[in-house]
């Protein structure tokens, strides 16, 4: 199909310095784990989004000397020789699709951990890091020498930046890095010429950007990502009313900034700058970006805010917000978003859903993964392309049985191979327990893992959709006539409260009493006991926290306990943990850590302190625990108890086809799988990558077992760089 006319502004050329981007598409630098040490993955998983018609890509966040070492989180580097050869690949690879290539340099001061380099940052003020506080790191404060010495290290970081191949050199300005150390009061108690007032404060931030602007300007655009509002109020943080527009002010009359990406929040909180959509819904950056974007004539803005509408982008740049659409995690949920919209194929954009499932792989120091995309940072070490499949070498037919997320994910992969494929689901929607999930308060964009691959699936000739079938029995599977059969039959919570504080049952749990539940009976209407609600959250991901939300909106007296030391833990690498905590808090809703219920009875939960034994061994003993036995336990008033304890694979059907194998050859049958939580219980981003890689090596010898991937790694006994004894570049300034 053609492009809609009403979009055609999105793909006019804009000028960014000496550059020129082809559009308005520009992939934010962000994080994903290859770094510099694995140029492979970084390259592929780049240029995947270049070639699916972004006009600027970006490595993430770049370390420019070992004194703003991130170990054990994986930054790329410009360190050294190594480094150049490395990211030049990424370049190359880029630049073959007519895109830009930016990296964004960063020296973290008195954040950096340096765990890897055993050096030290140094800092506007000697303070200790808010980030890394019980890690002991500090920063060394700078005198004038040593101003000198880290604005060159950015000059020589940036030379080698021009050596591999980038187009866009960024100063990272946000994220609690030094020049917005420098900007910061919280940050900067200097009294010398770049402490005190606001031009004092903002000269490091200009110096730096000028050198850069002086040395590579003529080759390099040179940008800067700016955090324009901390979000601290007036206590010593930047507002945007204030501080934050008047430093941008000042930096565009010296005109020494070709592009302005603009962002809030900071190092501390950087989840309201990739908001989760549960709290954040596309665009919520917008009204700072407008702001700065008054004060900055002539040099274009980038608006960054999980854009996945073409409508939206076309509102934001004719509404005069910004100039550029930036987006990190909608380039990851569809590197080919700009050529959908260019082709007239909205149907077809994977849009993000803000789960922020790709930031917690990353700060869990893994690599990317992504809920909506599988083959996010597996394009070289799997070869696998989003929107390219290898043709099935001997199509046969396959039953898929159960739509969840991964039987949605394989059956459409399946299809898209060539296959032909028979998608059963007992109940009389798709999606499986996703589907109750993300009509759940706050998890309505969620619903677009299900939407998006019901689309694919229809247009597809060789797929048909079977719902409201009931649950199929191993007999009906075997009479079926599919050649392969995949069960993806899921899992359900338990019933009986086993969890992971000693994997037994608890007293009194049993929910086929009218006041003990499982989600899936909360969702399906179970009526509540009484107005006083107990959830029990072992889970610590989206759906204790959620539901207990839920019960406080329907006018429960809810309180919230979890085994764990933070509420709904895993928000602390999705970045909601701060928000979970804010809503609990403006809700009154009293929540109650580091406990596990002993026993649950009508109107009382009895609930054990995890820790109530003693630090001192008493001994060896028969029968007993080895400590000393203190008080730990507190009664809690509650009517209805909800457990999210663990949960238990839906693997019967399974397992009977397996112990009925000798009745596979004689009805036809070549083999059988089972993918996802019908294997064991697993996130949904997880279970769909088992759909998604079974269905790419259906036809290899035995799909049941990945296929060996690429390593990339140092192999002994070949060259390293640097090498030992190599002097070491020079960053002081004579």
């Amino acid at each position: 199909m053609a492009r809609d006319p009403k979009y055609d502004i999105l793909f006019d050329p804009i000028q960014i310095g000496p550059k020129v981007s082809r559009n308005r598409f520009f992939q934010t630098s962000h994080c994903a784990g290859p770094g510099s040490e694995r140029p492979g993955t970084q390259a592929h998983f780049r240029a995947m989004k270049a070639e699916g018609g972004w006009g600027v890509v970006f490595t993430e966040y770049c370390s420019i000397h070992p004194e703003a070492d991130e170990y054990p989180y994986t930054s790329a580097r410009l360190w050294d020789e190594g480094d150049v050869i490395n990211l030049r690949y990424m370049c190359d690879m880029a630049h073959r699709h007519d895109s830009l290539v930016g990296v964004q340099l960063w020296y973290s001061g008195i954040h950096a951990p340096c765990l890897e380099s055993r050096e030290v940052g140094r800092a506007p003020t000697g303070l200790v890091s808010n980030m890394f506080p019980s890690r002991t790191v500090y920063g060394s404060e700078m005198d004038h020498d040593d101003i000198k010495a880290v604005i060159n290290m950015y000059v020589l970081a940036a030379k080698r930046a021009e050596q591999a191949g980038f187009d866009l050199l960024e100063v990272s300005g946000g994220d609690s890095t030094v020049p917005i150390q420098f900007l910061e009061p919280r940050y900067n108690h200097r009294t010398d010429k770049y402490g005190g007032s606001l031009e004092n404060r903002a000269r490091f931030y200009i110096e730096l950007m000028t050198a850069l602007k002086r040395e590579l300007g003529h080759s390099c655009a040179i940008t800067t990502r700016f955090e324009v509002d901390t979000l601290h109020g007036p206590d010593g943080g930047i507002e945007a009313k204030e501080d934050g527009v008047r430093f941008m002010e000042l930096m565009h009359r010296e005109g020494v900034c070709d592009l302005w990406s603009v962002k809030i929040g900071d190092y501390e909180e950087w989840g309201e700058d990739a908001g989760v959509s549960r709290y954040r819904k596309s665009g919520w950056m917008t009204p700072f970006v407008k702001d700065a974007k008054s004060v900055v004539e002539g040099v274009p803005v980038v608006a960054n805010g999980r854009f996945t509408s073409p409508d939206d982008m076309v509102a934001i740049i004719r509404g005069g917000v910004a100039d550029i659409i930036g987006a990190a995690r909608p380039s990851i949920a569809d590197p080919f978003l700009p050529n959908k919209i260019s082709e007239g194929r909205l149907e077809d954009i994977r849009e993000c859903i803000g789960c922020n499932m790709c930031v917690s792989k990353f700060n869990q120091v893994g690599q990317l993964q992504c809920t909506q995309n599988q083959t996010a940072m597996e394009e070289y070490r799997r070869g696998w392309h989003p929107e390219k499949f290898e043709p099935a070498r001997d199509p046969c037919s396959v039953l898929v049985v159960g739509a969840g997320p991964a039987g949605l994910e394989c059956a459409r992969v399946l299809g898209e191979r060539g296959y032909t494929v028979h998608l059963r689901e007992a109940e009389a929607e798709l999606g499986g327990h996703w589907r109750w999930v993300s009509k759940l308060p706050r998890l309505n964009e969620w619903s677009r893992v299900i939407t998006y691959r019901e689309i694919q699936l229809r247009k597809m000739k060789n797929v048909e959709i079977h719902l409201g079938v009931g649950k199929m029995s191993a007999q009906d599977i075997l009479e079926y006539g599919a050649d392969r059969v995949v069960v993806a039959t899921g899992s359900h919570w338990r019933t009986d409260g086993v969890g992971p504080e000693g994997h037994r049952p608890i007293p009194g749990a049993d929910t086929s009493l009218p006041h003990v539940f499982t989600p899936e009976q909360i969702v399906a209407g179970k009526p509540l006991v009484g107005k006083r609600v107990l959830v029990m959250d072992a889970e610590g991901h989206f759906l204790g926290i959620t539901l207990t939300e839920m019960m406080a909106d329907l006018g429960m007296q809810v309180t919230y306990v979890t085994n764990l030391s933070e509420i709904a833990d895993y928000g602390q690498f999705t970045l909601e943990v701060q928000n979970n905590k804010r809503m609990l808090n403006e809700k009154g809703i009293p929540t109650i850590r580091n406990h596990w219920i002993d026993r649950i009875e009508p109107g009382k939960v009895t609930l054990g302190y995890m820790y109530r034994h003693g630090p001192d061994l008493a001994g060896p003993t028969t029968g007993a625990v080895p400590r000393r036995l203190n008080p730990g336990t507190m009664e809690v008033e509650a009517d209805s108890v909800i457990l999210l304890t663990s949960r238990i694979s839906e693997d019967a059907l399974y397992r009977e086809l397996k112990q009925r194998k000798a009745e596979w050859e004689p009805n036809g049958i070549e083999a059988v799988y089972r993918i996802g939580d019908c294997k064991a219980p697993m996130q949904a981003l997880q279970a769909m990558f088992e759909g998604h890689r079974l269905a790419r090596e259906f036809d290899g010898p035995h799909p049941e077992y990945p296929l060996p991937w690429i390593r990339e790694r140092q192999v002994w006994g070949h060259d390293t760089f640097p090498k030992l004894g190599d002097p070491r570049p020079k960053v002081e300034v004579d």
